[in-house]
């Protein structure tokens, strides 16, 4: 073994000889914030298995264990320690959060089987290895974009799941748009009575009661990972405008819209009553979200004027904030110098910025924020992989390879912009083509192992032939997970089928 077998890469592995064998006698021994970790390993590792995998939080003498533990790893960022001998698995990690991102190593260990949901004949052993670990980030996020086109509770879950294998660790939610409001609002019912009827092409829409946003939360709290909502405005608003005639200055509701045009839609930004709605939303959706962040969107706002723009970031961001949680808006909202404190900006301009994007950049980092990178030319998952694709966009530049997703450097995009200005990166999915989750899987996979990759590991461990090597290595690993993904041209890919899974989980 000459390179580590996992993804993203860590920061330091060294493989020894031999191997640790996992079998019906093994014990996972956890204390305290480490047994939730010690049971999602368990659950992870028994269906494929059959062992029972004792959780153990007493030492049990010459037992063969996995042990999972909390304290310092003595690393320049809060990170895990794993050790395999022939005699034992140890993980030590900073956090909890750390453990949990170890344990994702430990899995990519085992052999591809363990990915499978019933029992294989498989004997589990697993090489003899050291690692130690950090990310380069601590924001590590995928954005989808459930407003295009509506995804069930199941599917978010399911994509959660597939962000944890890679260490990622926020979801943004992309809630509201032109062609749908995705999230009920009790003391404004009408933003999904009606709002939430449409999809783009004219599809039936849907919407998240309450109780289905935090069934989702929960699961994402359960691998680590921070929901972030978005709601979306002044522009990219024709669904609430259509369900609320009163948030037009004209009070005349536009028809409801299943296009993929942008820039045309804007609230009122001269009406006490937007201000009242956008208290009440923001109120209630920070009640339901325990994350410190939320997104207010701020892009493409081409139908408000520049004053009017800017009065209306004045005033939004600050009723945000009055809700306690730290603020988010794409690099447009850097026009405003009235930004509360700490706001981060999330751009999404090109590798090579245009349009004033970098000097946005400056005015989030000058007010005391810092940035999430999202190059559309690199990390939008929804361009097309190349032109003769189905699925997919071509607005950034064209088609987005798999070479020009792991190929960019956050901290060479934005000149005076480094790491400590970054708070981390974020690869989105726009769903204007993308309707069912086995289109999702396939836009998104392998895209998104190199946008983890671009997260987590430090820049001196990027290196492409490697990737690729190791990707294709993982193709079995996709396969057992039933995950569908494009094989593209730049990887040698093994010879097997695609998985058979139907368009809905």
């Amino acid at each position: 073994m000459t390179t580590a077998p996992v993804m993203p890469a860590p920061v330091h592995f060294s493989a020894g000889s031999g191997h640790y064998a996992l079998t019906d006698t093994t014990v996972i021994h956890a204390t305290g914030s480490a047994q939730p970790v010690a049971e999602y390993l368990a659950e992870l590792l028994r269906p494929a298995t059959g062992f029972p995998l004792h959780i153990a939080t007493a030492e049990t003498p010459g037992s063969p264990a996995i042990e999972l533990t909390i304290g310092d790893t003595a690393q320049p960022n809060p990170g895990y320690l794993l050790s395999i001998t022939a005699t034992r698995i140890e993980l030590r990690a900073d956090d909890a959060a750390q453990l949990f991102a170890g344990v994702q190593s430990l899995r990519q260990l085992l052999p591809h089987a363990i990915e499978h949901a019933t029992v294989q004949d498989v004997d589990w052993h697993v090489p003899c290895v050291e690692i130690s670990d950090y990310p380069r980030f601590s924001y590590r996020g995928a954005m989808l974009d459930v407003a295009r086109h509506f995804f069930t509770v199941a599917t978010v879950k399911r994509y959660l799941d597939r962000m944890a294998l890679l260490k990622l660790n926020v979801l943004h939610l992309h809630l509201t748009d032109d062609q749908g409001w995705r999230i009920h609002i009790d003391s404004w019912p009408n933003l999904t009575a009606l709002g939430a009827t449409t999809a783009v092409g004219g599809g039936a829409g849907g919407f998240y009661t309450k109780a289905d946003y935090t069934e989702i939360v929960e699961h994402a709290a359960s691998r680590y990972i921070t929901v972030v909502p978005e709601i979306d405005v002044p522009g990219h608003t024709n669904a609430a405008l259509a369900a609320y005639p009163e948030l037009n200055c004209d009070g005349s509701a536009p028809a409801p819209y299943t296009g993929i045009e942008v820039g045309f839609s804007s609230l009122c930004i001269s009406k006490e009553l937007t201000y009242q709605f956008l208290d009440d939303v923001f109120r209630e959706i920070s009640e339901l979200t325990p994350g410190q962040y939320l997104h207010l969107g701020g892009d493409e706002s081409l139908a408000t004027s520049d004053e009017d723009y800017l009065e209306f970031i004045r005033r939004a961001t600050a009723i945000a904030a009055s809700h306690g949680k730290t603020l988010i808006g794409w690099h447009e909202m850097g026009r405003s110098r009235d930004l509360p404190a700490g706001t981060v900006g999330q751009y999404w301009s090109y590798v090579t910025p245009r349009d004033d994007a970098d000097k946005r950049v400056a005015s989030f980092i000058e007010q005391g924020g810092r940035m999430i990178m999202s190059p559309a030319d690199a990390i939008y998952l929804d361009m097309k992989y190349a032109t003769d694709e189905e699925l997919g966009l071509e607005w950034a530049d064209g088609p987005t390879t798999l070479d020009a997703a792991y190929n960019w450097d956050p901290a060479a995009i934005v000149n005076g912009v480094t790491d400590e200005h970054i708070l981390g990166i974020e690869a989105p999915l726009w769903t204007e083509t993308i309707d069912n989750v086995r289109d999702l899987e396939y836009m998104v996979f392998p895209r998104i192992i190199a946008a983890a990759e671009i997260a987590w590991s430090p820049r001196s461990a990027h290196d492409w032939a490697d990737f690729t090597r190791r990707l294709a290595d993982w193709s079995p690993r996709l396969h057992a997970a039933e995950i569908t993904y494009n094989r593209v041209d730049e990887v040698s890919w093994p010879e097997v089928s695609q998985p058979g899974m139907s368009s809905t989980p």
